[in-house]
């Protein structure tokens, strides 16, 4: 973990999970907390060796490795938390999270681990779309839904937080299919970075870029690339095929093994929310057949 400077007021830790930092007037803000108690401990270890404060911390979305950390820097430093309504709610009763996961049902101990489920933190307020003040921060929350339901990127400074809105190359590349919840989404964050005004800007996992056009584009066309392969799946079998089936098939055609229940069950969720935008084109239908949940071209 390193701490990168980008403007007067704007820095990150960078490493495996983007954590922003922004200072002004004595006070510091945090932008995500990472995945647990260890990579808080290791930022904090760097402010303190900088001599640099810390008094708030903006949480962009309920996924564990952006919020894992926030319960220990609540605990431990009494740090301001603040997040979008729906993530909030997440953030507070993190057991949602492998609650949709395993269909809205219980779910299985094999899904409470801390990838999955970070630990329950309360959040102390609320941040809105558009100009928002914490402190001395004024900076602007940009709805970016896709990834999460209810995401959000900071323009602070004229430089882009824009949490995992995008990926870079690297991560791209590595996570094959990535988790989203809402293809439809997603495609229109994507398109809203290519007209954000800033001098330079970060994802959640990828490097700062100055001009994040090509990355973003990347990002696009990975995204079309994977839907269309998914709707050739499916258009193999015009009397249809089950969810189960087309996932493995799917997984299969991009060379993925997948070793447990939980990675399962998330590439099932991005390939579900692929099917939803093809439905909602009129290009495959949703129906029961023999007690079975199938998929059929249109």
């Amino acid at each position: 973990m390193k701490l990168q400077k980008f403007t007067e007021h704007c820095y990150a830790f960078t490493g495996a999970v983007t954590i922003g930092y922004c200072v002004k007037d004595g006070k510091g803000l945090l932008i995500d907390s990472g995945l647990d108690d260890s990579a808080v401990k290791k930022v904090m270890r760097i402010l303190e060796g900088e001599g640099l404060p810390l008094d708030y911390c903006v949480i962009t979305h309920a996924h564990t490795d952006h919020f894992g950390g926030a319960h220990y820097l609540k605990s431990k430093y009494d740090i301001s938390l603040f997040a979008l309504k729906f993530e909030k709610a997440i953030i507070e009763n993190s057991i949602l999270e492998p609650i949709y996961l395993f269909n809205g049902a219980v779910p299985i101990n094999e899904l409470r681990n801390k990838f999955l489920e970070g630990q329950a933190v309360e959040v102390d307020g609320e941040l809105f779309s558009g100009e928002n003040i914490i402190g001395p921060f004024t900076f602007d929350v940009i709805d970016l839904p896709g990834h999460s339901h209810n995401q959000a990127g900071l323009l602070v400074d004229e430089i882009l937080y824009a949490a995992d809105s995008y990926f870079g190359r690297e991560t791209l590349k590595k996570h094959v299919i990535p988790f989203i919840v809402d293809a439809d989404q997603t495609l229109e964050s994507l398109e809203k970075l290519l007209h954000i005004s800033c001098k330079g800007a970060i994802p959640g996992h990828g490097r700062f870029e100055d001009d994040i056009t090509q990355t973003v584009k990347e990002n696009i066309e990975l995204h079309k690339e994977r839907m269309n392969s998914l709707l050739a799946v499916v258009n193999t079998c015009p009397n249809g095929k089950t969810i189960d089936h087309i996932l493995k098939e799917y997984l299969e055609l991009h060379m993925i093994t997948v070793s447990n229940v939980g990675q399962w069950l998330l590439f099932r969720t991005s390939v579900t929310a692929y099917l939803t935008s093809l439905e909602r084109k009129k290009l495959l239908s949703f129906l029961i057949q023999n007690n079975e949940m199938i998929l059929k071209p249109c």
